[in-house]
């Protein structure tokens, strides 16, 4: 169903009172603050659930591997499995099944009880990512779908800087479970937040499995979602060893590094909002600038590991710029299929986390081949290649 408010026409006059965001889109932002927080969440407590649960390392990480590679099947195939339910049931029945999850987590007496627990986290995280990113639409009035988006895609950065890390610190005070316990109860607070807040969204094109590769025959699309997967995939590939690539700088130690990668949340944030503002009026403009941005400073930082100010100026300017690649990109999804933007949503979503997976262990290879600087040059060029596929689309592409 799509609501009146997406005709800019209808609303000749806005007053304060109508630019305010409604709260359910804060509610969206939520239950993508959770996924994230939840998706991420074994990142901080990694040593004590395994000495907890006695498997190795290497093996509880298989806590964040098992998660991003169900969401990537989940992001395609839930919205397929629901295409004829009310958007808001399945946004409050996904949460309701996030938080049970999490409360097995908590509870999980074996490792193989958690990872079954996180494979069920793993369809919640690409199912919410699937219908919540292209709701913006239909909350607000057409000339707020930008900042509406912004708000939806910040809980991305939001979790980064303030989930991800009250997560660890609770279980470092208490325990792992509790850090699980407590992202339960958040699910949980948020689904009856979303039933209270959202309106009835019935879909507004239903989605099937056919719809994927006809929308990949899309020219605008297919070039957006080819610069996002580079783009993402050289962000992580670099990222996930960002610690190592800091520590080699000199005067730096392990308090600092937790500093600097606050310092990069917080530019994350501001960088989400940014590339919102700039993308929904040229969703083809902001890319071009992010992926040059992205390309030139992962690769300045190869040869700035000998000075500290210029470090940190360059991992600030990583954040701002990272932070603006989730939410401009869907604004160019939106604008290039936007008589199917569930689907084309859905796709994203999958491709996405698709490229989180494979840009980690990219950059794991080359860290272990090659060295931890090395993860740079990868990450910059892919960057550099993504800038290409946009530059080269011109104005056709717009």
């Amino acid at each position: 169903m799509e609501t009146p408010t997406e005709t800019p026409a209808q609303t000749p006059h806005v007053d304060a009172r109508q630019r305010a965001l409604p709260l359910s889109v804060v509610a969206v932002a939520a239950a993508t603050f959770s996924v994230v927080t939840t998706e991420m969440l074994p990142v901080g407590l990694l040593t004590s659930l395994a000495s907890g649960l006695g498997v190795s390392d290497g093996t509880a990480g298989l806590t964040v591997t098992l998660p991003g590679v169900v969401a990537a099947l989940a992001a395609l195939l839930l919205p397929v499995a629901v295409r004829g339910a009310d958007r808001r049931a399945v946004l409050c029945g996904l949460m309701l099944l996030l938080g049970a999850a999490n409360l097995l987590s908590a509870l999980a007496p074996s490792f193989a009880v958690l990872l079954a627990a996180r494979i069920v986290v793993g369809l919640c995280i690409g199912g919410v990512w699937a219908v919540a990113a292209s709701l913006a639409v239909r909350l607000v009035r057409a000339e707020s779908v930008g900042r509406a988006t912004a708000v939806i895609f910040s809980g991305i950065a939001v979790a980064s800087v303030l989930g991800v890390p009250a997560g660890t610190f609770l279980g470092e005070l208490a325990s792992w479970r509790w850090a699980f316990g407590a992202v339960a109860a958040l699910g949980l607070g948020v689904a009856a937040l979303l039933a209270v807040v959202l309106p009835a969204l019935p879909p507004s094109e239903p989605v099937r499995l056919g719809a994927f590769p006809a929308l990949l025959r899309l020219p605008r699309l297919r070039v957006g979602l080819i610069a996002v997967a580079l783009l993402v995939v050289g962000h992580f590939a670099a990222y996930t060893y960002v610690r190592p690539v800091l520590e080699r700088v000199p005067d730096v130690g392990a308090g600092l590094v937790s500093g600097l990668l606050l310092s990069y949340g917080v530019a994350g944030i501001a960088g989400n909002f940014l590339g919102g503002t700039f993308a929904a009026r040229d969703p083809r403009r902001a890319l071009l600038l992010i992926s040059a941005a992205l390309a030139a400073v992962v690769l300045l930082l190869v040869p700035a590991g000998s000075s500290l100010p210029v470090t940190v100026a360059l991992l600030v300017a990583w954040g701002l710029a990272y932070g603006g690649v989730s939410v401009s990109s869907q604004n160019w999804v939106m604008a290039a299929a936007p008589q199917a933007r569930e689907a084309a949503s859905a796709l994203f979503a999958g491709i996405f986390n698709v490229a989180i997976a494979l840009g980690a262990l990219l950059g794991g290879r080359v860290a272990d081949g090659l060295g931890a600087t090395d993860v740079l040059w990868l990450g910059g060029g892919l960057a550099a290649l993504a800038l290409g596929v946009v530059a080269t689309a011109g104005r056709g592409a717009r």
